[in-house]
């Protein structure tokens, strides 16, 4: 079978994580272990997740022109990601995100985005032909959502499934959502999306349905232990979590995206898209580390036999 195309307009960040015993408070300095560092940046993590399940995976995204941006192109030589629309930039500096796990391996995240900031939907255009050629695009908002939307954009103008991860997320207007055939968020991202405070008390299932009416034509929330929901245009359907040893869930969401990604550009209908992510998410859990974690086609397939047959 011939690989389907996905291309992820995204984000690239060096990752340095750390382990402690707690989240420390401001002030405080607390001993960690288990220092790494590592390619990162959702949108760069997504290209490999999708590359290493089988697909033919290009990535758009602009680094910088130094050490940190060499980290990312061995990265995809190593993984087989093309990166033709991989711009490097002398402007700003690349991308970097600072990342501390709990013992339970619930995790805090800074990020200085730099590099990234540059790309806009001038650069989304010079990638126009390959998104036209793919079966899916991705994107996510750890760039600027000009960049974002664009791809949403060019993906319904040429017939493409756009799957837009909207973390870190950000209101977006109507417009844009309207273009994107599936959306991502988790159950905080769902809310900052609807313009609400992160922890507002509305049931996660009203606000899905609040982001259906606005025009989003599928809505997958991820929710933790709880599973995922599953929202389209004629059905409501709840996957339940897939059990794994926890002990990092930093990449999830980005193995989550790409297991759904790939499932889609197969064929595959969207609830079983869903349990091959639910997958693909769970399996990114039970390692240290994005890109280490990222699974490989056997391992989900094994799984989703598992856990879904």
């Amino acid at each position: 079978m011939q690989k389907p195309i996905i291309t992820v307009v995204g984000s690239f960040a060096v990752g340095m994580t750390i382990r402690t015993s707690r989240m420390p408070i401001f002030g405080e300095t607390l001993i960690g272990s288990d220092f790494d560092m590592g390619p990162g940046g959702k949108g760069s993590n997504q290209a490999v997740a999708v590359a290493r399940l089988g697909a033919d995976s290009h990535f758009v995204a602009i680094i910088g022109d130094d050490k940190l941006g060499e980290i990312g192109t061995d990265l995809y030589v190593l993984e087989g990601v093309n990166t033709h629309h991989v711009k490097k930039t002398s402007e700003l500096a690349t991308g970097v995100g600072f990342i501390i796990l709990d013992q339970s391996g619930r995790n805090g995240i800074i990020l200085d985005m730099s590099a990234n900031r540059l790309m806009d939907a001038a650069f989304v255009d010079l990638a126009e032909d390959q998104i036209a050629h793919s079966q899916v695009v991705m994107s996510v908002l750890e760039i600027p959502v000009a960049a974002a939307a664009r791809a949403m954009a060019l993906g319904r103008k040429h017939g493409v499934l756009t799957v837009l991860n909207p973390a870190p997320a950000v209101q977006l207007n109507d417009q844009i959502i309207k273009n994107v055939d599936v959306i991502t968020p988790n159950e905080t991202e769902l809310r900052i999306l609807l313009g609400l405070a992160p922890d507002d008390s509305t049931s996660t299932r009203e606000l899905a349905y609040r982001l259906k009416d606005i025009g989003a034509k599928n809505i997958l929330i991820t929710m933790g232990e709880q599973g995922s929901l599953v929202l389209t245009q004629n059905e409501e359907v709840q996957i339940p979590a897939v059990a794994v040893d926890v002990v990092d869930t930093t990449g999830a969401g980005d193995s989550y995206n790409a297991g759904l990604a790939i499932a889609l550009a197969e064929g595959k209908d969207i609830v079983t898209a869903a349990r091959f992510a639910a997958c693909t998410g769970a399996l990114a859990c039970t390692h240290l580390g994005v890109i280490p974690s990222l699974p490989t086609r056997a391992s989900v397939e094994e799984l989703y036999q598992k856990s879904f047959k």
